[in-house]
């Protein structure tokens, strides 16, 4: 069995990595830590859990961690990386769902998220955690940095375009929805129900954290530096994200159709709907899928991609196991075969 600790279990993706973990057929949950739940049952405040797991938040302890195979951060920016190099030497392996390690550049971290990186030396050491990307990377990886919830569906999108060099590369655009749950479990007043509900808005649109970590990833499928404009908006709905991307072709005679069902076609978590199809948030709700429609309106050179996933799920604490069961040898599936709920 995989001994696996949580750091920071109190947030939406902390209590999504419970509810998988809980019923993954391979693990054993050691630790789950809060500062300001310890020693509070964990289905006290999560009660669908209730039954599935007899545990007790508790202080994150150093020393109770050092016992762990795997420790997952499902934790706000900058606090992994205190934490982090003592597990790292220690070779307990990591797995960060925060972004303090997917962007390489040092600098262009502090400069997005406003604060001096607190593990530097870490930064080159971390794989980027999209195994439709970067699998073999993974199986031998001792530190993670799970993608963003954002960037999955979007790299996931424009994957195969970018990867055969068929779009202009400094003219994508990516005009993203997110639920709500995206923003955290925090008290905030722009989030309260009655602030979103009937409602549809646009933020970050001179600039989103999740533009540079986007970028440097599309320039690595390509092979050469790209222009992504990114319109983040936010959906007043619990759980989901749509993304819809747009690039300008440079064969008009490329079958899109047919070019995504090929690069997917042995994907488990990729699902390339038929001609003429388009995703539905509510048809990925809870499962680790990302499903893609594709289209070429009037046959024109716009290439139009339509990505969605559940951003708890594919976009975080789904993604963080699959990269788990590569970690350790396990079939990539395992765990994350429920179907999605509808209604």
């Amino acid at each position: 069995m995989i001994r696996v600790s949580i750091v920071g279990g109190t947030g939406y993706t902390g209590v999504e990595l419970l509810r998988l973990l809980a019923v993954h057929p391979e693990v054993e949950i050691a630790a789950i830590t809060s500062r300001g739940e310890s020693g509070r049952a964990v289905a006290d405040l999560f009660p669908n859990l209730r039954g599935h797991l007899d545990l007790q938040f508790s202080e994150p302890d150093p020393g109770r961690l050092n016992e762990s195979d795997v420790v997952f951060f499902a934790t706000p920016h900058g606090v992994a990386q205190s934490m982090v190099p003592d597990l790292y030497d220690r070779g307990v392996k990591i797995i960060d769902l925060s972004a303090d390690f997917r962007i390489q550049n040092i600098a262009v971290w502090e400069q997005w998220y406003g604060q001096p990186h607190g593990c530097p030396e870490l930064v080159s050491e971390a794989v980027y955690g999209l195994p439709e990307v970067n699998r073999d990377n993974i199986r031998s990886a001792r530190l993670i940095a799970c993608p963003g919830c954002y960037p999955t569906s979007i790299l996931l999108g424009f994957l195969p375009l970018l990867a055969k060099g068929l779009v202009a590369m400094d003219d994508l655009i990516a005009n993203a929805a997110s639920a709500a749950s995206g923003a955290g479990r925090g008290a905030s007043v722009n989030n309260l129900h009655t602030e979103i509900s009937d409602s549809f808005k646009a933020y970050g649109v001179e600039g989103h954290r999740h533009l540079p970590e986007m970028e440097q990833e599309l320039a690595s499928m390509a092979g050469e530096p790209v222009q992504l404009t990114f319109v983040p908006h936010l959906l007043p709905v619990i759980r989901g994200i749509h993304a819809t991307l747009y690039a300008t072709l440079l064969d008009n005679d490329v079958d899109l159709q047919a070019l995504y069902e090929r690069y997917y076609a042995d994907e488990p978590f990729v699902d390339v709907l038929p001609a003429a199809s388009y995703p539905q948030t509510r048809s990925v709700r809870g499962a680790n899928i990302c499903r893609i429609g594709v289209a070429r309106p009037q046959q024109r050179h716009k290439a139009v991609v339509m990505s969605i996933i559940d951003n708890l799920v594919k976009g975080a604490s789904g993604q963080a196991i699959q990269n788990m069961n590569l970690l350790f040898g396990l079939p990539e599936t395992c765990g994350l075969l429920t179907p999605p709920l509808l209604p």
